[in-house]
C-alpha cells in the first residue's frame, strides 16, 4: 500500500529547511505522497530513509527503459487507467515477428516493409520500434537471423523470443550493447533465465497458461531478487487476453498489488489468425487496453497509417493541445510568386488545411504563427491569433524575403482581424478566406486563375 504524507513525515529530519523548495517538512511530505515529488529531493535525509521509502513511494507500475541509442524506449511507469484522469505516460510500442524458420526472402520482405513503413506525423517518427526474434529449435538459423537484423541497418530495438537458457545467453551475446528484452521465462524456466539476463539487468519476459499462473510465477521471480520483468497477458482467445490485460492493469493500480506492477506484451498476430485486419484491429483494441508491446506478423501502410495515429491520440497529454512548430509551411513547391496563407498551430486544422491545399495544386506559402495550439476561432477569442500577433510573426518569419506576393489570405472566420493586419501590415494585401477548409481548393483556383487574368491584362 502507498505510505500516507504522515508515515513519510516520521522519516524526515524536521528540520523545515526550505531546501526541499517546500516550507516545511509536512508540505514536503504530502507532495511525496502524492506522487508529485522524489523523496531524494531533500539534501537531508538518510540513506537508510530514502532506501526505505523509495520503493514504497515509486510508481506501483515499474518503468523500463529497454533498446539503447535513438531506439531506447521507456515501457510502464503508469498512474491511472484512463487518460482523463491525470495522463497516460509511456506509448505502448510496436514490433514486428520473426523466426528461424522463415525463408531468406520472407525475412528480407519484413526489413524492407518496416524500413518503408518510417515516417514523421505532428513531430513525432512513426514506425515499427521492435523486432521480435522467435526461437523455433533451429540454432543456426537462429544466430543467423539475429545478424541478419542486426546488419540491415534498422533503428530498432529487438525481443529474444526463446525458452531455451543456452541458446538465449547467445542471443543475449550477440545482441550486447542493444540492451533487448529476453522473453521466455515460465514457472518451469525461470531461475535459468534469471541468470541470462541478471548480468546486464536486462528486461524479462514472463509468461504463463493463465493469469493465476502468471501472478505465482511473477512473485516467485521477485522473491529470487529480480523485479525487471514484461508480463504476457496474452490468452488462448480475444477474450481472455482482454481480461488478462485489464485485470493486470487494475490489480496493479487500483489493489496496489505490485505483483502485477509491470509493462505488457500481447501478441495480437497470435490471435488474428492471419487475418491482417482482424490484426489492426486487435491492436487497436490493445493500444487502448493496456498493451505496452504489441506483437504484429509484419506492418505496411494500411496497418500502420491508423494503429499510429490512434496510439498518438491516446498517448497526447489531454491537458495540452496537439501543436505543429510555428513556421513557414511550403506547399505545392511555392515560388516567388506565390501567395500567403495563415492559420493556427492547432496539429489537426493544420493537417486539414494543408491537406486542403495540396489538393488545390496551387504553389502556396502557409505561415503557423503560435496560437496556443487552439483551433481557429477559440485561439482568437483567447487573443493568440488576432492581428497584432499574427502581423508580428509576418514580420519575424522572414516570409516577405520567400516571395514578391504581398497577399496574405486569412481564415474567414476571423475577417474581424483585417483591419488590424492592414494597419500592422500596411504593405501587404489582406485577403478573407474561405470559412471552412473544405473550400478551401476552388478558392485558390479561382485566385489563381484571377491572377493570371491580371497578368495577362497588364
Amino acid at each position: 500500500m502507498a505510505l500516507k504524507a504522515l508515515d513519510i513525515f516520521k522519516l524526515t529530519p524536521k528540520k523545515n529547511c526550505k531546501d526541499c523548495g517546500f516550507p516545511t517538512c509536512m508540505a514536503f511530505s504530502m507532495k511525496v505522497a502524492s506522487g508529485a515529488v522524489e523523496v531524494g529531493k531533500c539534501p537531508h535525509m538518510s540513506d537508510d530513509a530514502i532506501a526505505k521509502l523509495s520503493e514504497a513511494t515509486a510508481p506501483l507500475m515499474k518503468a523500463l527503459k529497454v533498446g539503447t541509442g535513438e531506439s531506447e524506449y521507456t515501457l510502464g511507469g503508469e498512474t491511472v487507467l484512463f487518460r482523463h484522469e491525470k495522463t497516460l505516460v509511456s506509448r505502448n510500442r510496436f514490433a514486428v515477428q520473426f523466426c528461424d524458420g522463415m525463408s531468406e526472402e520472407a525475412v528480407n520482405d519484413k526489413i524492407a516493409n518496416m524500413k518503408l513503413v518510417d515516417y514523421v506525423r505532428i513531430g513525432e517518427e512513426m514506425k515499427v520500434e521492435f523486432a521480435l526474434l522467435k526461437y523455433n529449435g533451429n540454432k543456426d538459423a537462429y544466430v543467423s537471423l539475429i545478424n541478419k537484423l542486426k546488419d540491415s541497418e534498422l533503428k530498432i530495438a529487438y525481443i529474444v523470443d526463446c525458452e531455451d537458457a543456452d541458446v538465449a545467453k547467445e542471443a543475449v551475446a550477440l545482441l550486447e550493447g542493444t540492451n533487448p528484452i529476453v522473453y521466455g521465462a515460465n514457472k518451469d524456466n525461470y531461475k535459468a533465465m534469471i541468470d541470462v539476463v541478471k548480468a546486464a539487468n536486462l528486461a524479462l519476459g514472463v509468461k504463463a497458461s493463465s493469469l493465476e499462473e502468471l501472478y505465482s510465477t511473477v512473485e516467485a521471480i521477485q522473491s529470487a531478487g529480480y523485479k525487471e520483468l514484461v508480463l504476457d497477458v496474452t490468452g488462448e482467445n480475444i477474450k481472455d487476453t482482454y481480461t488478462n490485460a485489464v485485470q493486470v492493469r487494475r490489480i496493479a493500480l487500483k489493489e496496489q498489488d505490485r505483483t502485477f506492477g509491470y509493462p505488457s506484451i500481447i501478441f495480437a498476430n497470435k490471435l488474428s489468425n492471419n487475418n491482417p485486419m482482424m490484426e489492426v484491429a486487435l491492436s487497436s483494441v490493445f493500444t487502448i487496453k493496456y498493451g505496452s508491446i504489441i506483437v504484429l506478423d509484419d506492418i505496411d501502410y494500411s496497418k500502420a497509417l491508423p494503429l499510429f495515429a490512434l496510439r498518438q491520440n491516446i498517448y497526447t497529454d489531454p491537458q495540452r493541445p496537439m501543436r505543429v512548430e510555428p513556421k513557414i509551411y511550403p506547399i505545392n513547391n511555392p515560388d516567388e510568386n506565390s501567395p500567403v496563407l495563415v492559420t493556427v498551430d492547432f496539429a489537426l486544422t493544420y493537417f486539414i488545411v494543408s491537406g486542403d491545399i495540396e489538393r488545390s495544386k496551387v504553389p502556396c506559402w502557409l505561415v503557423i504563427p503560435d496560437a496556443g495550439g487552439y483551433s481557429v476561432l477559440t485561439s482568437w477569442a483567447a487573443g493568440k491569433f488576432g492581428g497584432n500577433s499574427i502581423a508580428a510573426f509576418v514580420k519575424e518569419c522572414g516570409i516577405a524575403e520567400k516571395t514578391n506576393n504581398r497577399d496574405l489570405i486569412i481564415p474567414g472566420k476571423v475577417a474581424v482581424i483585417k483591419g488590424d493586419l492592414e494597419e500592422n501590415l500596411p504593405d501587404w494585401n489582406i485577403i478573407i478566406g474561405t470559412e471552412e477548409s473544405m473550400e478551401i481548393p476552388k478558392f485558390l483556383k479561382d485566385y489563381q486563375a484571377k491572377k493570371a487574368q491580371e497578368l495577362a491584362n497588364a
